[in-house]
C-alpha cells in the first residue's frame, strides 16, 4: 500500500496490512514463544463479554486462568508420558483436565498442575484411530470427524438430514472398525467462507475476495482455497500486493502472499472499530474450551470457544486436516481471518456452518504449522 493512501477513517497508516483481515501473529518463528505479562487488551475483554456472557472481572478472569492453563499443559504431558489421552480447559473451574491411561501417572500430572481424569484409549491409540477414517472415502452427508479427548473417542460428524443414507451408513461402520467412535449430529454442513468481490477492507484475487490472517516478514498468510500459488493479489484500495508464493487446498487450506509495490508488514489484527487494533506476541496454543476471537473482512470482530482439535473437515472441494472446531461465527469473505486467543496467534479463517445472525461453528487451519510448513517468520510486536 502506498503512504498516501495509507491513513483511512478509524485505522492508522501502522495497520496497514491487517486492514483486510485482522492481522497479527506469533512468535518470530513456528515455535511457540513466552506468554506476555498481559493476558488481552480492554477491547478484546469487551468482545468477550459480548459474546461469551461475561462480566469484565470474568473474562479477565477467564484469560489469566487459560493462560495458566496453556503452560501447564505442556508440563502435564510430559508427566503423562505415553498415558497422555489428551487435554481440555473448562471455564466453570478454570482448570485444566489431562485424561491418562495409568493411575500411576496421575500424582505427576496433578503435581504440575493440572486435574486428572482416567481414560481407557491414550492419544496415540486416538491419533491412530482418526488417521485411519482420514484415509476413507467420506461421503458428503459426513461433516467432519475429530479426537475428542473429554470423550476418549473419535467423534464423527454427520448431517442430520443425510444421517439414514445408506453411503453414510456404511462409512461409519468402516468408521467403527478403525477404532473407538461416537457418532453425532450437525445442523449444517461446513463450507469454505470465500467471497465473490465486494467493497470492504478485503484483499482480492480474481473475483474471490478474502482476509489477511497474519502478517509474517515479508509477506502474510491467509487461507489456501483464495489462491492457488502464482495467482496476483490486490489490497482493499485494487493496487497490486505481491502473488501467491505457496498454497495447499483440499488436504490442507493455507497459503502465503509476498508483500511488495510499497506495502509493508505490521504485527496488528484489526478491530474493526468492535476492539481496539489488537497486536499480536506470540502463538502459544490455546488448550480445548479456551476463549477465542476471530477478525475478518465481512463480520469484523467475534468470540468464541476452543471445540476440538485436528478435526477432520469433509468439504465439497474435499477434505482438510488437522483443523481446530470453534463456536465463534463467520460469513463469506472472513476466510484466511485470524484467529487470536488473547495476544496469541491461533490460526487463519478457513470455513464452517451458519451466520452471525443465527450463530455457527467456525474451523481454522493452526498458525505454527502454516509457519513450520513455508519456513515463515512471524511479524510480532
Amino acid at each position: 500500500m502506498r503512504r498516501k493512501t495509507a491513513i483511512r477513517t478509524g485505522i492508522s497508516a501502522f495497520l496497514l496490512l491487517g486492514s483486510w483481515a485482522t492481522v497479527g501473529f506469533a512468535p518470530a518463528s513456528a515455535a511457540p514463544s513466552p506468554v506476555p505479562e498481559a493476558p488481552a487488551s480492554t477491547g478484546l475483554l469487551t468482545a468477550m463479554q459480548r459474546d461469551l456472557g461475561l462480566t469484565a472481572g470474568q473474562a479477565q478472569a477467564r484469560l489469566a486462568a487459560e493462560k495458566t492453563a496453556t503452560a501447564v499443559e505442556a508440563k502435564a504431558r510430559r508427566a503423562a508420558g505415553e498415558s497422555y489421552g489428551g487435554s481440555w480447559f473448562t471455564p466453570s473451574s478454570g482448570k485444566l483436565t489431562v485424561a491418562v491411561t495409568s493411575a500411576h501417572k496421575a500424582d505427576a500430572v496433578r503435581a504440575a498442575g493440572a486435574t486428572v481424569r482416567l481414560v481407557q484409549h491414550n492419544a496415540r491409540h486416538l491419533d491412530a484411530a482418526k488417521k485411519r477414517i482420514d484415509a476413507l472415502s467420506a461421503p458428503a452427508g459426513v461433516s467432519s470427524w475429530h479426537v475428542d479427548p473429554k470423550a476418549n473417542r473419535v467423534v464423527v460428524d454427520v448431517v442430520t438430514t443425510h444421517k439414514n443414507d445408506n453411503n453414510v451408513r456404511e462409512f461409519l461402520d468402516r468408521a467403527r472398525q478403525a477404532g473407538p467412535v461416537t457418532v453425532k449430529e450437525a445442523a449444517q454442513k461446513p463450507r469454505t467462507f470465500a467471497a465473490g468481490t465486494v467493497g470492504g477492507d478485503p484483499y482480492y484475487t480474481g473475483n474471490v475476495r478474502c482476509s489477511i490472517g497474519f502478517s509474517v516478514h515479508g509477506g502474510f498468510v491467509t487461507a489456501g482455497h483464495c489462491g492457488q500459488a502464482g495467482a496476483s493479489v490486490s489490497g482493499w484500495d485494487r493496487s497490486a500486493i505481491g502473488n501467491f508464493q505457496g498454497s495447499s487446498f483440499p488436504d490442507n487450506d493455507y497459503a502465503w502472499v509476498n508483500v511488495g509495490s510499497g506495502w509493508w508488514t505490521v504485527p496488528v489484527v484489526l478491530g474493526w472499530g468492535t476492539v481496539p487494533d489488537q497486536l499480536v506476541r506470540g502463538s502459544n496454543e490455546a488448550p480445548i474450551g479456551a476463549s477465542i476471537c476471530r477478525s475478518g473482512s465481512t463480520t469484523h470482530w467475534h468470540c468464541g470457544t476452543v471445540l476440538a482439535k485436528n478435526e477432520t473437515v469433509n468439504y465439497s472441494q474435499g477434505a482438510v486436516h488437522q483443523m481446530t472446531k470453534t463456536s465463534v461465527c463467520a460469513e463469506g469473505g472472513d476466510s484466511g481471518g485470524s484467529f487470536l486467543s488473547g495476544d496469541q496467534a491461533q490460526g487463519v479463517t478457513s470455513g464452517g456452518w451458519g451466520n452471525c445472525t443465527s450463530g455457527g461453528e467456525t474451523w481454522y487451519q493452526p498458525i505454527n504449522e502454516i509457519l513450520s510448513r513455508y519456513g515463515l517468520t512471524l511479524h510480532t510486536s
